[in-house]
């Protein structure tokens, strides 16, 4: 009686245990099943493409005299809408301001223009500025009326003019005159002589007409 009791039990646990094992083996193959079903496959990820242009800003007329180390460096990156233009300056005087135009021309005289940035040069005569708008193939102004008219016309260089016309005639860029030369190209249109600009391209293929988007 009591052998035959024993052995039921322990027929009872075994197929217990085997059920169990099968339940788990069971759940473990549908779990991995369905996390396998649900896995999205995912190709290697190509490296994005870079459209950047950079180029050199380079010294205008009589500058190097001055500045002999003053240079510049612009990269322009493409976008969707519109495009991304950072501008860095060396060689430069201490502590001193700029600004920035887009022009049509990059020497005198210098055609249309349009004030895009203020850079300004820190202590170690360095400095950069990054702004954002349309500075492409398809950069262009036109006047269809009012006190000026013009045909669209396109400006594919860059210029930097001194932002304080005294501080070129200080530093002897201007031998010869005896006042600082007065320009237009700051906002209150009371700025010095340039500085750089973009004549290591011809006139009318200046390095924006190179950006496309």
């Amino acid at each position: 009686m009591t052998s035959t009791h024993s052995l039921s039990k322990r027929v009872r646990t075994r197929t217990a245990i085997g059920i169990g094992a099968v339940g788990l083996v069971g759940t473990m193959a549908l779990s991995a099943g369905i996390a396998s079903a649900g896995a999205t496959p995912t190709a290697p990820t190509a490296p994005a493409k870079s459209h950047s242009f950079s180029f050199n800003l380079v010294p205008s007329p009589g500058i190097k005299s001055c500045l002999p180390k003053a240079g510049g460096r612009v990269t322009i990156t493409p976008g969707d809408e519109n495009d991304t233009m950072t501008v860095s300056i060396h060689g430069m005087p201490a502590n001193t301001g700029f600004d920035l135009f887009v022009i049509q021309e990059p020497l005198k005289p210098f055609g249309v223009a349009w004030y895009q940035t203020d850079v300004n040069a820190g202590a170690y005569g360095t400095g950069s500025a990054t702004v954002r708008g349309v500075f492409d193939v398809e950069t262009f102004s036109v006047s269809v009326g009012g006190t000026t008219t013009f045909a669209p016309t396109h400006q594919y260089h860059l210029g930097l003019w001194f932002n304080n016309p005294k501080t070129p005639f200080k530093l002897g860029c201007e031998p010869g005159v005896s006042a600082p030369t007065v320009t237009p190209f700051n906002g209150e249109q009371h700025a010095g002589i340039q500085v750089l600009n973009t004549s290591n391209f011809p006139v009318k293929k200046g390095p924006l007409a190179h950006v496309s988007r």
